[in-house]
């Protein structure tokens, strides 16, 4: 898909000419036989939604599989394969500006890239705030995290852990990802 923003690059960001790696992190979640396993996925997730989204299914879960992404510490993005597609949220959508992957996930959803007039402060959620229903967060509690400006992206995605019951395997992955 066409680079967006400042150093156009699917995997970078930057500005003024420098190209820097996303920071952030990406884990996959599943559930089988009632107990949850995470496991880091490849950085390139962070920038790349179709290597998320192929990763995701490739671990032939027969329970939930979710993919969580804390991209750039701006915002993030869930992912979660289905029989017939994938469902996805992102955090906001005014990311979509300067970040290839959350105007890969705007053009999955068929939505538009915010124009930048559009943007303000505030978190503009878009995709499926169901879709984690099944999982113990109803819609209406996934908007609250959402839109919950206090938080940093990956306390909203401890939030979500926590509410899901896998917030002790997430908070493992990350610490081992961040060492």
């Amino acid at each position: 898909m066409a680079g967006q923003g400042p150093g156009s690059s699917a995997a970078t960001r930057g500005g003024a000419g420098t190209v820097a790696p996303l920071d952030g992190w990406a884990v996959a979640v599943t559930r089988e036989e009632g107990r949850w396993r995470a496991v880091a996925m490849d950085r390139g997730s962070l920038a790349d939604l179709d290597s998320a989204i192929s990763a995701l299914r490739g671990l032939r879960s027969t329970g939930a599989v979710l993919g969580m992404l804390d991209v750039d510490d701006e915002f993030f993005v869930l992912v979660r394969p289905t029989p017939g597609g994938v469902s996805l949220l992102l955090s906001d959508a005014v990311a979509a500006l300067d970040y290839d992957v959350a105007a890969d996930v705007l053009d999955l959803l068929r939505l538009e890239v915010p124009d930048e007039d559009e943007a303000d402060d505030d978190p503009w959620p878009e995709g499926d705030l169901g879709m984690l229903a099944d999982l113990g967060v109803p819609a209406d509690e996934l908007a609250v995290l959402v839109e919950e400006i206090e938080l940093d992206p990956d306390e909203q995605l401890t939030a979500i852990a926590r509410r899901c019951g896998f917030a002790d395997e997430l908070a493992k992955v990350v610490e081992t990802a961040d060492a």
